[in-house]
């Protein structure tokens, strides 16, 4: 891999992963991910200690919110990046006694076919995650562990309680405008809990905050 930059997020161990491109007259070319790479590089040490063990590819047309997903057996990590469309990615700490629990933030990643970079986003195990698709996109994620259904649990991506304020204002400007939108959610998702509700759930204490 092309490794360009690693950014932290407002939110510790959020990260965005920027690679490089290879483009000519035919199109471009791009190392999306190598495993060595995690090894050596420094600036990806972060990655060292997770193995990826499930890839998988998602579709989604213009106005779907899915999330707020988390699993906590075996935990799960995830790294994410766009293919094609607009994604705006979201990402919610819910370890309980967690500086930042509650705290919301979302990454712009628009479509960069056309650019000489692509991007991942990585959400470390401990936070819940889940997505906006401003146009009919396909987006590819790594998982760190098999999923399982019997393990997992959801935070409602639109829940009132949630906290904004490590969010980029224009972002969480955007957000809303296109959730006073018809946006799409999963039965599943819409039943999903408030923090408040989360907070007091058994469940939540198998995110431990060290």
């Amino acid at each position: 891999m092309k490794i360009l930059e690693v950014k932290d997020l407002s939110l510790p161990g959020v990260k965005v992963i920027r690679y490089g491109k290879f483009p000519d007259q035919r199109g471009y070319f791009a190392e999306t991910f190598r495993k060595s790479d995690i090894q050596k590089n420094e600036n990806l040490s972060f990655l060292r200690d997770h193995d990826f063990a499930q890839i998988n590819e998602s579709y989604a047309v213009r106005g779907v919110i899915k999330g707020l997903h988390c699993q906590w057996q075996p935990p799960m990590g995830k790294l994410v990046r766009i293919i094609r469309g607009h994604m705006v990615d979201m990402a919610l700490d819910i370890r309980k006694a967690s500086p930042t629990f509650g705290k919301i933030i979302l990454y712009d990643m628009p479509d960069t076919s056309k650019e000489d970079f692509g991007e991942w986003i990585w959400i470390p195990p401990g936070f819940a995650h889940g997505m906006l698709f401003a146009e009919e996109s396909i987006i590819e994620y790594f998982f760190t562990a098999d999923y399982n259904p019997l393990a997992e649990a959801g935070i409602y991506p639109l829940a009132e309680d949630l906290d904004w304020s490590l969010c980029e204002p224009v972002l969480r400007e955007k957000f809303q405008e296109l959730a006073k939108q018809n946006v799409i959610l999963s039965g599943k998702d819409k039943q999903g809990l408030s923090l408040e509700a989360w907070a007091g759930d058994p469940r939540s204490e198998n995110f431990a905050y060290r």
